[in-house]
């Protein structure tokens, strides 16, 4: 009532899409940053009438996001134009990769107009034979999922494409995204467990006619109380180079893709899933770098705050925040390579059962309807629990097309939040696999030098693996099937 009252037209937020707007801090911006390459030359105009007709169709990217003594709402941009979303850099025509990634640093680290929609796409018109484009999303609006829903419904399967508007298309991907084989029944498990409570005191009655059900039931009750407990009483990760005082400038680097098909063969071998593969890669890349700059990071492990998706199929083309977070131990400290894709794949099996991501969905909702001062500290506790943040979208594996133009390769980088520095985002996208690193300029001066060796670190254990060494290891009941 308040809100179409003082505001026509306008919505209440969400708790977690709130929370997310609060975060917003000078040493980290809640923006999700990415990149697109595109094989050909990108016409401005078209690209605006593409993102007008398709992106903008959704009537909250046509919203600012509005915070006041009663509240936070979504409200509608009366003077919304498309141009202001939609504009040119003008850079220099010698652009490669270098320049890029400094120009999409520089952009990362700039704040969205909170006066309208915090949204924005730079066209890069001329970046070697064709076009580049950085893209800005403020986190309020959607996480990671819903938006490459979204950015699906901007793009074609052929270069001229008939005219299509409107809610992205829902596509089905074979790839699942990191953590997604363990938690592919996060829908299930927070129907029976995150409610066990509740479900205990509606069917107590009934189910004291079924003591096996009540045991079960009341054991998946122990087993979300002792994930609470353990979520909330994590101590702090460990200090490392990559965990210190944060500056308000962050630095964005790629690597080179790798062959997905090559992936999955060495999962294959080792009986690991080829999220398993790209973790223990990036682990790999992070320790190498570490221990060139002197570090003694033998048995060191890290933690990652990993998002895990817990929006119901049928509502994947939804905008908004639906996930939660798990704490996933990195083993940076381990060397050998075979043995450190193992010691990932236990790791990833450990939080099978784990209710941490609906723990942590509940308390991003339960901040987000508190006084925005009590969230502060609460979310400087909870990032403290992690060094990095470290997330893997699955994309379509077949070539797409924007505005007319090929799209050649898609980056993306996450917000950290809190204390955390440093992200890694996996992208797979035609039958490849991208790697992004954002990092905070006073841990990472040249973020490049980080993520550039995951491909020599997988290329380690592919030589490993051809060789026969992991063979006659006792990895015990390691194996899981590949996914």
């Amino acid at each position: 009532m308040v809100a179409s009252f003082l505001r026509p037209g306008a919505e209440p937020m969400s708790s977690n899409d709130t929370a997310w707007l609060r975060m917003d801090s000078p040493t980290n911006l809640m923006m999700i940053s990415g990149v697109i390459v595109f094989r050909q030359r990108v016409d401005l105009e078209r690209l605006r009438e593409i993102i007008e007709t398709r992106f903008a169709s959704f009537e909250r990217f046509r919203m600012r996001a509005v915070r006041d003594l009663t509240g936070t709402w979504w409200e509608p941009d009366h003077d919304f134009s498309i141009d202001r979303h939609v504009v040119p850099l003008d850079v220099r025509d010698d652009l490669d990769q270098a320049g890029l990634e400094e120009l999409t640093s520089r952009m990362a680290s700039t704040p969205l107009n909170p006066d309208q929609p915090m949204w924005q796409f730079q066209l890069v018109e001329r970046f070697g034979e064709g076009s580049a484009m950085i893209s800005r999303i403020h986190h309020c609006y959607a996480d990671g999922i819903a938006l490459i829903q979204v950015l699906l419904s901007m793009t074609d399967t052929q270069p001229s494409p008939a005219a299509a508007t409107g809610a992205p298309p829902k596509r089905k991907s074979r790839e699942r995204g990191l953590l997604d084989q363990v938690f592919h029944d996060a829908q299930a498990l927070r129907d029976k467990g995150a409610d066990a409570g509740k479900t205990l005191l509606r069917d107590g009655l009934r189910l004291t006619q079924r003591p096996e059900e009540m045991l079960e039931l009341a054991g998946k009750a122990t087993a979300f109380a002792t994930d609470v407990a353990r979520f909330v009483l994590k101590p702090p990760d460990r200090r490392s180079r990559y965990k210190g005082k944060l500056s308000p400038v962050k630095r964005v680097a790629w690597a080179e893709p790798l062959p997905l098909d090559e992936v999955k063969a060495v999962g294959k071998a080792h009986g690991c899933t080829v999220n398993d593969v790209l973790l223990s890669s990036v682990a790999g890349a992070l320790r190498s770098w570490a221990t060139e700059q002197g570090d003694q990071i033998d048995g060191l492990e890290i933690h990652a705050a990993v998002p895990v998706n817990l929006r119901p199929q049928v509502k994947a083309g939804e905008l908004g925040n639906k996930f939660g977070l798990v704490f996933l131990g990195i083993p940076i400290g381990i060397a050998d390579a075979v043995e450190r894709l193992h010691a990932v794949n236990r790791k990833m099996r450990e939080l099978k059962n784990s209710y941490q991501a609906q723990v942590s969905l509940g308390l991003l909702s339960l901040v987000g309807r508190g006084p925005s001062m009590l969230q502060r500290p609460v979310l400087e506790a909870f990032s403290s629990k992690a060094t990095t943040v470290m997330t893997n979208v699955p994309g379509p594996q077949q070539p797409l097309y924007l505005a007319g133009a090929e799209i050649d390769q898609l980056l993306f980088w996450v917000p950290q939040n809190g204390r955390i520095g440093i992200g890694v985002s996996i992208l797979s996208y035609n039958g490849k696999v991208q790697f992004g690193l954002i990092a905070d300029r006073n841990l990472v001066p040249h973020p490049g030098e980080i993520i550039r060796r995951v491909n020599g670190q997988f290329e380690e254990l592919a030589l490993q693996t051809m060789a026969g060494h992991f063979e006659g290891r006792d990895h015990g009941d390691d194996y899981d099937e590949a996914k």
